[in-house]
């Protein structure tokens, strides 16, 4: 089956694959082909098969997962809304990184009113400069990212957002890296994922005359993003202590400082809960306050 398994209680459905953009620093292209996918009926199959194997959580993945269609002629908001239509009530669905370009407010207000999708987005950003957007041949400007995010907190304010961040490519000057990083100040987001740029074989950006950003100088740029992230997912916690959620149980068994055993467990909006190790709760649903 296309569903590979964490301890049993989440699947990671791989819903497409390659990627048609030729973003100057990334070699996927190159090294995974057009952008392709399975059609809706398939992966409506897969996904019963792995509900009625137990899975509570099914995550969607892919290179480029919001150009779901181009092989099948089908789209993703119809494969979210297929998915949605599944019967059993038991489950949910997280989708996984969405280019903001392709993440609609059609597919970000279904998700809002579905019932099985939770309210959990992954966008890759990349540079919280237009300038620098432009050098990697983004398909976007910051004013539509923020226009997005705006739009989940107003429809989902509880919503998680995780935000993919590059930093240290060739061309992000002194200006354009403060320029950035306030912009990430700015936006209610709740984690970055930062990632810091190194030259690829293969890949455009090597060949562009544009300044270099110093290696030490782009690890510095890396821990300055990460304490912003620390600090946005730290606010994200605290906003919704006392708040009910469901939180699904995982298997993992954790030491407590005390000795004694714990588990874990994620709600619909990402938020990662304690508890005392019961194993009857393993891969349930549990209503919590936070």
């Amino acid at each position: 089956s296309a569903c590979s398994k964490d301890d049993r209680t989440r699947c990671f459905l791989k819903v497409q694959d390659g990627c048609n953009y030729f973003c100057t620093y990334c070699t996927i292209p190159l090294a995974r082909g057009k952008s392709r996918n399975p059609s809706i009926a398939t992966v409506v199959r897969q996904a019963e098969e792995a509900i009625a194997g137990g899975a509570k959580e099914i995550v969607l993945t892919g290179v480029n997962i919001g150009d779901f269609g181009r092989s099948t002629g089908e789209n993703f908001i119809d494969l979210l809304r297929a998915l949605d239509n599944i019967g059993d009530n038991d489950f949910r669905v997280r989708i996984s990184s969405c280019e903001p370009n392709l993440l609609s407010d059609e597919i970000i207000d279904f998700v809002a009113q579905s019932k099985h999708f939770a309210p959990h987005f992954h966008i890759p950003l990349q540079s919280g400069s237009n300038e620098v957007l432009r050098i990697m041949k983004r398909r976007y400007t910051r004013e539509l990212f923020a226009g997005r995010v705006a739009h989940i907190k107003q429809v989902m304010p509880n919503a998680f957002i995780g935000v993919d961040c590059m930093v240290g490519v060739r061309g992000e000057t002194e200006e354009c890296w403060r320029d950035y990083v306030a912009f990430m100040e700015s936006l209610p987001v709740s984690q970055l994922h930062v990632f810091t740029y190194s030259e690829r074989a293969d890949t455009r950006m090597p060949e562009m005359d544009l300044p270099i950003v110093p290696q030490k100088e782009r690890e510095r740029r890396s821990k300055e993003l990460h304490a912003v992230s620390e600090r946005k997912t730290a606010q994200f916690y605290a906003e919704h202590k006392g708040e009910e959620a469901t939180v699904l149980w995982e298997a993992k068994r954790i030491k407590n400082a005390d000795g004694t055993d714990a588990m874990e467990g994620f709600t619909e909006n990402y938020i990662k809960v304690y508890c005392p190790y019961d194993k009857t709760k393993i891969n349930t649903f549990e209503q919590i306050i936070i």
